[in-house]
């Protein structure tokens, strides 16, 4: 081997892993939803997305069909930045504004519940992609009707529990909140607003005050998916290829809701930076494909010289 095609070997293999690392440095997702108590979208999701049995989840997948629940860790808005109470209407709050759950917003008093008292609980969030970021949650006051489409002014004004990068335990963000007294079925609304992005996380949890408890008037009691049941899932989910309007520009093919849009032909992760992370690493790759191949026509042109 002459000492220009050396050259060009050697410069080829040196490009060859900036290259990968380009096209390899693609965002990740961050999703999420809350386990205890556990969530309308979590608790449906534990019956099974294609056949639940309660009836409140066969009303749920009937409205939003079955994908809504596989993607169960990912009610949220990409641009939420702190607004939520600006960007989400009354009456969507349990789907985020989202069409794809509209399911989770029907107003109903059989949603699956999970037994609750006054005072300090222990809440459970089921993290399956951890960020940075500040939990609220949000409790309805007294005289709250689950058979009428909730609204922002059935909830509490100030968040009863709010907490900023709890701890991450067993894959699950834990931390403790004293809860108000009610009596009765409530709701528990938590908002995960992340810090290193404008996206945020919702989560409706259906909670029963009392001797009742979960369960009660012919509402069973909610069940969190275990991670064999999230496991057996994750290959139906949408939600790890999804890239979403927050990162990227209107020019891009955005959408003003939120939804996602294709690039390059496949749907990429949520991502916490600047969006255009997926597309610069593409071209990122071609230039170092070009200069690759720049030099190795200057390398061939000076061995035929010197040949």
């Amino acid at each position: 081997m002459t000492a220009g095609r050396k050259a060009t070997v050697f410069a080829l293999l040196g490009l060859g892993p900036l290259a990968l690392t380009a096209l390899t440095a693609t965002p990740a997702a961050a999703h999420g939803s809350m386990s205890d108590p556990v969530s309308r979208v979590a608790a449906c999701y534990a019956e099974g997305p294609e056949h639940p049995t309660s009836a409140a989840c066969k009303a749920a997948v009937r409205v939003g069909g079955a994908q809504a629940l596989y993607d169960w860790n990912a009610v949220r808005d990409g641009n939420a930045g702190g607004r939520s109470k600006e960007r989400i209407p009354d009456g969507k709050l349990c789907s985020a504004g989202n069409d794809e759950y509209k399911g989770l917003d029907l107003p109903r008093a059989d949603w699956p519940s999970t037994p609750m008292k006054a005072g300090r609980h222990t809440f459970h969030y089921k993290a399956t992609a951890p960020h940075k970021g500040t939990f609220e949650l949000y409790l309805t006051k007294d005289g709250y009707d689950p058979a009428k489409p909730l609204k922002w002014s059935d909830l509490e004004a100030r968040p009863f529990a709010k907490v900023t990068n709890p701890a991450l335990s067993n894959g699950s963000y834990v931390f403790d909140g004293t809860v108000p007294a009610r009596s009765g079925r409530h709701l528990i609304y938590s908002i995960w607003q992340r810090s290193d992005s404008p996206e945020a996380f919702y989560t409706c949890s259906d909670v029963v005050f009392g001797k009742a408890g979960g369960g009660s008037a012919g509402a069973p009691a909610a069940s969190a998916p275990s991670d064999r049941q999230i496991a057996a899932g994750a290959g139906r989910s949408s939600m790890d290829m999804r890239h979403h309007d927050h990162a990227m520009g209107a020019a891009d093919g955005a959408h003003p809701d939120g939804a996602s849009v294709p690039v390059g032909g496949k749907r990429l992760a949520e991502t916490g930076g600047d969006g255009s992370t997926a597309p610069l690493a593409v071209g990122g790759a071609a230039v170092l494909a070009l200069g690759a191949g720049v030099l190795f026509a200057t390398a061939r042109r000076r061995a035929t010289r010197r040949g």
